[in-house]
This record gives C-alpha cells, sequence and structure tokens, in this order.
C-alpha cells in the first residue's frame, strides 16, 4: 500500500505542477516562496526510512556523512496564518553528492546511512521539523534541498532551498532564474548551534497561496 502511494505521489510531484518556475505575487500579503522544478532525482528506490531524520536509517547503527544540520520552519498561507497537517517532505545527495536514485549511476560511494528523503507534518502552529546534513554540491548544481509541500485539495508545491552566503549559487542555473530581490526567500542561514545533537541549525519557511489546509 505505502509502494502505490508513493508511486502516486512521484507521478503527481514530477508532473505538471513540479516543473513550474512561477513567482510570488506582490502586494500588501507576504511574498510567496518561488516554486522551483523537482528536479530528475525524487526518490524511486526502496525508502530505507519513513522519518523526519534523515541521518540514520532504522536498523543501522551508523550515522551519515557530513555536518548533521536542523532545519525547522513554519508554513504560512500569504496572510501569516500557520497551516496545520501539511505533510512536508524534503530529499537530497548525500555527502558525497549521491542521490539516491537509479539514474544516478556515478562512480562515488553511496552513504548507506545516509535516507536521502524524509517527511514531516505541520502542528497547530504550521511547525515542522527535519534533521539531515547541511548540503553539499554536486556536478553542475550549488548545494540544495528540495522540498515538496502536499495540501489536500491543492496542487503539490516544490520548492528548492539554497544555503545562505555560498559563493556557488551564483553560478547555479536556477537559482539565478529567480529574480534578485526575491532570492532570498529561497535561502537558509545555517548557523552553528551548540548543545544539540547538531552541529548546525537553519530556518525556513514556506509562504504558500491561501487555499484548503
Amino acid at each position: 500500500m505505502g509502494d502505490t502511494i508513493d508511486r502516486r505521489r512521484r507521478q503527481l510531484l514530477l508532473g505538471g505542477a513540479a516543473g513550474l518556475l512561477t513567482l510570488p505575487a506582490l502586494g500588501a500579503k507576504r511574498l510567496l516562496t518561488p516554486r522551483q522544478t523537482a528536479g530528475p532525482f525524487y526518490p524511486d528506490l526502496p525508502l530505507l526510512d519513513r522519518d523526519n531524520d534523515l541521518t540514520r536509517v532504522q536498523g543501522r547503527a551508523g550515522v551519515a556523512e557530513g555536518r548533521i544540520a536542523d532545519l525547522s520552519g513554519r508554513v504560512l498561507d500569504a496572510s501569516g496564518r500557520p497551516l496545520s497537517g501539511v505533510r512536508v517532505e524534503i530529499w537530497q545527495c548525500d555527502n558525497n553528492g549521491r542521490y539516491r536514485h537509479s539514474r544516478d549511476d556515478r562512480q562515488v560511494p553511496m552513504d548507506e546511512n545516509f535516507q536521502g528523503f524524509g517527511h514531516s507534518y505541520s502542528d497547530k502552529q504550521g511547525r515542522y521539523r527535519f534533521r539531515s546534513i547541511r548540503p553539499v554540491p554536486y556536478p553542475g548544481r550549488t548545494p540544495h534541498i528540495h522540498a515538496a509541500v502536499l495540501r489536500e485539495g491543492m496542487p503539490p508545491f516544490v520548492t528548492q532551498i539554497y544555503v545562505a552566503g555560498e559563493p556557488r549559487n551564483s553560478e547555479d542555473f536556477l537559482f539565478r532564474r529567480i529574480p534578485t530581490e526575491l532570492r532570498p526567500l529561497v535561502l537558509a542561514d545555517f548557523r552553528p548551534v551548540t548543545g544539540r545533537e547538531a552541529e548546525l541549525a537553519a530556518q525556513f519557511d514556506f509562504v504558500l497561496v491561501e487555499g484548503i489546509a
């Protein structure tokens, strides 16, 4: 049953809505988070685990390679109201630049302790949280995390989260498609933290059109 749902979700994400590069509406309300493409590597291999911690895989004692990072934030509508019970997904390459995808056949080792994909649900305040790694580059792309937000009765929202201050951003073809004044809306600042299992932490809010939550 779970595999069937995953296949349907993958088809929907990689279909019409995921490929759009629409821009936020301007006006008195909050600017909407820019859409971006889902890319070619939305996971198609069997999932290693189904939770919001990408750094550990059920049944394995190891921890993912890379700089462990907490990513959290809120899902809001353009009026600033929290959207609760919304599914948030992220996926990214491992610390070696390898995706868990059948088409990523580059001759680099795959980190078997890295899930590569995770999901969370927003709470009553619209909050979500993941534990992953600071994204790393792979050939042709600046470091980034893919993200999708799925709301009942609404088309999937897909974007990419970039690292604030990353020099490679200025050369990335997808980042450069976003108008300069809107680029801050897809940036997350990965800052050092103490007293946690994670080395870094970043905040990222999704601001979406009003609709059925």
